[in-house]
């Protein structure tokens, strides 16, 4: 048993001082001992001693706090651990490539990104989710947790105008670094959704490489597409001369030659941004063991519904008392 106030506890003794004090009366008498012993009566002082003690015994403990511990239970079931890593660039708040014919052409892609990973989180109740977000640096926002209170305020907290720049690389080792600091539980998965606009150096590129593999953690990126873009499932593209790749070609051609598992998507409107995500929720249904944290037993109220049972059955005994005559 723990309490939240042991200090209080050391008021236990005083529960005693209704047995060791004697009743007050309002009447002296010269002599009673022609009077018959009176056990009834006896037994009634008794009574109301012991139920003033319990009740100021119940009064100190619940004022101490009682409850029992949390618990953790490792159970069974079916999910995975998903570290969302989500680009907050400037080009997150332009609109989709094929926006206009998508029937939502007002939705942004960070927008859009929100409201569905929002329904993706609700519809899974073992998962583990941690969130990354990146534009010119990593922002640590969430790690990894089984809470979903906590993980959907900060998807909800992610809006905001987006900076200029995409630091792809500091957003994917962040991510990664959360898996490090977490045991496995047999299933993990790290969604980026990205418009691919950012190259990684040749250092970022090994570190993730190293860290997938050893993390054993399936990459899933989902690019959405600027108005224009060229697809990164474009086999035949082939740039200018002495220009480089685009970014997104170039990352795709990259996390092809990951051994921890790739798949990519390419997302063109809300609508098949919504088709990549329920193709992610399908795949990553896998058999997991987890950590369900039960919380401890609080036993404040309890305490204090006795006191007051203590107390009513001093007021009906009082009730039953012979009044001493005038």
């Amino acid at each position: 048993m723990l309490f939240n106030t042991y200090w209080v506890l050391f008021l236990l003794p005083l529960a005693a001082l209704p047995l060791l004090l004697e009743r007050t009366h309002s009447r002296t008498y010269s002599w009673t001992q022609l009077l018959p012993r009176d056990r009834l009566s006896d037994l009634m002082g008794l009574l109301l001693k012991i139920l003033a003690a319990l009740a100021l015994l119940f009064i100190i403990l619940g004022i101490a706090g009682p409850h029992t511990a949390a618990q953790k239970v490792e159970k069974v079931g079916e999910g995975a651990q998903i570290v969302l890593t989500i680009d907050r660039s400037a080009s997150m708040d332009d609109p989709f490539s094929g926006a206009m014919i998508s029937g939502r052409a007002g939705e942004s892609k960070s927008a859009a990104a929100r409201r569905l990973i929002t329904d993706f989180v609700s519809q899974r109740k073992n998962d583990m989710f941690g969130m990354v977000t990146f534009s010119n640096s990593a922002m640590y926002v969430m790690p990894l947790t089984q809470s979903r209170e906590a993980i959907l305020a900060a998807i909800d907290a992610a809006g905001g105008p987006g900076l200029f720049q995409t630091n792809i690389g500091s957003g994917l080792t962040t991510a990664l670094g959360m898996f490090a600091k977490t045991p496995d539980s047999g299933s993990r998965a790290l969604v980026l959704l990205s418009d691919g606009a950012g190259r990684m150096g040749t250092d970022a590129q090994q570190k993730i490489r190293d860290w997938l593999d050893r993390m054993n953690v399936t990459l899933y990126w989902i690019v959405l597409r600027q108005p224009g873009a060229i697809s990164i499932f474009d086999e035949e593209y082939k740039p200018p001369e002495d220009q480089p790749l685009p970014p997104s070609i170039e990352l795709h051609q990259y996390f092809k030659t990951l051994r921890s598992g790739y798949q990519p998507y390419e997302a063109d409107d809300p609508q098949s941004l919504a088709l990549a995500i329920d193709d992610i929720n399908r795949k990553e249904m896998k058999p997991i063991r987890y950590m369900e944290q039960i919380p401890g037993n609080d036993f404040t109220s309890h305490c204090f519904a006795l006191a007051a049972l203590m107390i009513a059955a001093l007021l009906g005994i009082k009730l039953l008392e012979v009044k001493t005559w005038r």
